[in-house]
């Protein structure tokens, strides 16, 4: 018995004390759509409103919601103990892709992440309150968001990154309801060149912003994620790009932010 006591240890590895990880799920209230919005916020053990911890965002797919990766990624609680930093889940709605639509003033989700909710979570609790302690990073329609709200945002967050993102949408016209968004690419091209993550390239400067990208070869999102690490290594923009077998899936997800979270882990821990 005591054997396989201390092969369970092992196995658990770093893991064991993330169960005391306290989960607060909060309402936000939106002045930009006039509606209160939910968001998880996974504070580590640790945290005793003392100490400023720094804060990953981390946003979810397309037909998810808030709590999506505390569900279904229960490891993500772990993280935040593991590595000392507050993880916030927020909901950005069925089909938001986390931009400002031009056209539904309700979708309004590039504001309220990255200015409404950023300055309640820095008001609320104890936080790293500068772009040195705040990073932001999704799965699917949220790693579109983690890059798009990353690139456009670089006075907020310090870093930002993508798993198995839809990094570049035009190739998906009339698919996740973006056309509800921003109207029919066929009708207003500028419109999706300008939401899209391949669009924002322009905004980026060498070593400014710290960049995680990761896909699997077999995810569907693929060929985009190749295109934007070719274009990235093009204009010398400094990332790192991982890929490696797998598809757009749960498995694939609860492994990478295992990855993403060290990432950020190690650039929070740069800056103090």
């Amino acid at each position: 018995m005591r054997r396989l006591a201390m092969i369970g240890v092992l196995l658990c590895g770093f893991f064991t004390s993330a169960l005391s990880a306290t989960v607060d799920t909060v309402n936000v209230f939106s002045d930009k759509m006039n509606q209160h919005v939910k968001a998880v916020v996974i504070k580590p053990d640790a945290y005793n409103g003392e100490a400023a911890y720094p804060v990953l965002y981390l946003l979810h797919g397309y037909s998810d919601k808030y709590d999506g990766w505390v569900s279904r990624v229960p490891r993500v609680k772990e993280l935040a103990d593991q590595y000392g930093m507050i993880i916030v889940c927020p909901d950005g709605a069925y089909g938001s892709w986390y931009w400002d639509s031009p056209i539904d003033p309700s979708f309004q989700y590039e504001t309220f992440v990255a200015r409404e909710l950023i300055t309640w979570i820095d008001q609320t609790y104890s936080t790293v309150a500068s772009r040195e302690g705040r990073a932001v990073t999704g799965l699917s329609m949220g790693g579109h968001g983690g890059l798009y709200l990353g690139f456009r945002n670089q006075d907020v967050f310090g870093a930002c990154g993508s798993m198995s993102g839809g990094v570049d949408i035009r190739p998906f016209p009339n698919d996740w309801d973006m056309a509800k968004r921003l109207g029919k690419q066929s009708e207003y091209p500028e419109r999706w060149d300008e939401h899209t993550v391949m669009g924002q390239l322009h905004r980026l400067t060498p070593g400014t912003l710290k960049i995680i990208i990761d896909c699997g070869t077999g995810d569907f999102f693929y060929e985009v994620n190749e295109r934007l690490h070719k274009e990235l290594l093009y204009r010398n923009i400094p990332h790192d790009y991982i890929s490696r077998p797998g598809v757009h899936n749960w498995e694939y997800w609860s492994s990478a932010i295992r990855y993403q979270a060290l990432f950020f882990h190690e650039f929070f821990s740069s800056r103090k």
